[in-house]
């Protein structure tokens, strides 16, 4: 029997980085979102009425997105004009990404992009 539980979203996603102050810096300084949470242990940061927090990792691996656990995050993007000023962005400013391509699942437009320890994310036409 399922639990079905009732559920209004996520609240937050935690994940891993090899440097706190490095991606606190990326996060805050080049992605331009407001760290709202910040201890000597983990920052965050909302999308959405999402939290996404980092906290250092413990080991010196680097983020696969081809092992069990996260792939990629997506962030919901409502405007063609909006992902295409984010894309020319993340160029402008040297970050890794793949400009502006199609889902070709769901034919939806999409600009990927990476952190420094190769955490891959998304902004992601809705």
């Amino acid at each position: 029997m399922a639990i079905n539980p009732k559920t209004s979203g996520v609240h937050h996603i935690n994940l891993r980085c090899s440097n706190l102050e490095d991606s606190k810096k990326f996060y805050r300084d080049i992605m331009g979102f407001p760290i709202v949470i910040e201890t000597d242990e983990l920052f965050a940061f909302p999308v959405g009425s999402v939290f996404i927090v980092f906290k250092k990792a413990t080991d010196n691996a680097q983020f696969n997105p081809f092992t069990i656990g996260t792939d990629h995050l997506a962030i919901a993007c409502e405007s063609e004009v909006e992902l295409n000023r984010v894309a020319k962005g993340l160029s402008d400013l040297g970050v890794e990404n793949t400009g502006v391509k199609v889902d070709p699942t769901l034919q939806k437009q999409y600009v990927a992009f990476k952190d420094m320890d190769r955490i891959q994310w998304e902004f992601y036409m809705v």
